[in-house]
């Protein structure tokens, strides 16, 4: 029987990655697998993307592995040039080491594994179209079915989201161990995922492990990122703080105050304004926490 682990949205969170390495452990497990973004949104993108690579995990890019794949380049979106809105990417960009660049651009979008004891599970980050596009759990099917068309497999992997789900929808199957590194759900631990195949299919089981909070913000703060990354950089901590999707700020920024250019003020003003919650996708309307 193949037993495989899981992984996703790690996001340079280092201390979640370690916690999720020692849980698993006690686990016999024949592969782990990497659903994208091992980069970007955390402190230590360098490390965990280190770790990813030197054990040779099978791993598709994220959209985070884009933003450090794309900016800068002819194929960014020109929003992607904002100083402010994406000072965290810069600051990313400016600290990843060139020869771990260099691996990640090889990295594919999709993987399609094939055990010999277990159906074929096709791997992406967002969607099969894009690592943008989401799969959520409030979906109806049609809305899932129409994302999966192309797909062959009838069982599927994917992240992006944060949200762990196990969902049927038309003949797919669809797997989304949550985040490793910056839960969204309200629960201050890393999430992931264990499959194990059979004839008939792959049954999960989801796990969440503790890892230590205040080492991340040690480290965000060790490395510049507090000063560096300004406004947008707060939101991120924010983000860390609340284990929720606070960058609403930017859908309330476009409703409210679409002429007025982004700074503290601007975001002290949006998290006193509303909660987290009105300017979040429903899926994340969740009690969890």
């Amino acid at each position: 029987m193949t037993k495989l682990a899981i992984l996703s949205d790690i996001h340079g969170n280092l201390p979640a990655l370690e916690a999720v390495l020692s849980d698993l452990r006690q686990d016999d497990v024949d592969q782990i697998i990497v659903a994208g973004d091992v980069i970007n949104f955390g402190p230590s993108s360098n490390q965990t993307a280190k770790i990813v690579i030197d054990n040779g995990w099978p791993v598709v890019r994220g959209n985070n592995e884009y933003f450090l794949l794309d900016y800068g380049t002819p194929r960014a979106p020109a929003d992607w040039a904002d100083p402010v809105q994406f000072a965290p990417t810069l600051w990313t960009n400016q600290r990843i080491d060139p020869e771990l660049k260099n691996v990640i651009a090889t990295w594919p979008d999709t993987l399609n594994l094939r055990f010999d004891d277990a159906p074929p599970i096709q791997v992406f980050h967002g969607s099969p179209n894009s690592s943008w596009e989401s799969i959520y759990w409030t979906m109806t099917d049609q809305e899932i079915e129409g994302l999966l068309s192309t797909v062959e497999a009838d069982f599927v992997i994917c992240g992006h989201t944060h949200l762990p789900m196990d969902r049927q929808a038309g003949k797919w199957r669809i797997f989304n161990p949550g985040s490793v590194g910056v839960p969204l759900d309200g629960i201050f631990s890393a999430s992931y995922m264990l499959l194990e195949g059979n004839g008939q299919g792959w049954v999960p089981t989801f796990r969440r492990v503790n890892f230590d909070y205040m080492a991340i913000f040690e480290e965000f703060e060790k490395t510049g990122f507090n000063v560096q990354c300004g406004p947008i950089g707060r939101l991120v901590l924010e983000i860390y703080k609340t284990a929720r999707p606070t960058f609403g700020f930017l859908a309330w920024r476009a409703a409210h105050r679409v002429n007025m250019p982004i700074s503290d003020a601007l975001l002290d003003e949006y998290l006193q304004a509303c909660e987290w919650w009105e300017y979040a996708h429903p899926a994340y309307h969740i009690k969890n926490g």
